[in-house]
């Protein structure tokens, strides 16, 4: 499964690619930093014209050039991207982000707990949920 990572805390990436490893969760993980590079890897452009369309979408809203709303507004009216499942991961506990999210047809809205061991029990439940129950199309 390959998964691309829109996180701009180099620290929260760092965590979830260290929990990948330990808990030996078979995924590719691709970081882009903020919307602008996210955009550019979705369409290959730029630097990242060789890139792998990914079978799941973990976005943050809060980043920098480009907001993840505007990036999940993007992918979800782009016919190609737009059966891509988007799990929202994000700081924001505004309810305002969470009906917005679902209404741009995210897949899911998760609140990032500030607690270590919470988040990386929400890591791993993105194993057991996303990773080993879904199943995702062949190819886009």
């Amino acid at each position: 499964i390959r998964v691309l990572l829109v996180e701009d805390s180099r620290a929260d990436a760092r965590l979830m690619i260290e929990v990948f490893k330990e808990e030996q969760i078979n995924v590719d993980v691709d970081i882009v930093r903020d919307g602008e590079d996210a955009m550019a890897y979705l369409f290959r452009k730029g630097r990242y014209l060789d890139a792998v369309i990914p079978d799941l979408i973990i976005l943050d809203l809060n980043m920098p050039k480009k907001d993840g709303r505007e990036v999940l507004a993007e992918i979800k009216s782009d016919p190609t991207l737009s059966t891509i499942p988007v799990v929202i991961l994000t700081t924001s506990q505004s309810e305002e982000d969470i009906q917005r999210s679902y209404k741009l047809h995210a897949s899911c809205f998760v609140t990032k707990p500030l607690e270590l061991e919470k988040f990386i029990a929400i890591i791993r439940s993105l194993d057991s949920f996303w990773f080993k129950a879904v199943r995702f199309p062949a190819s886009i």
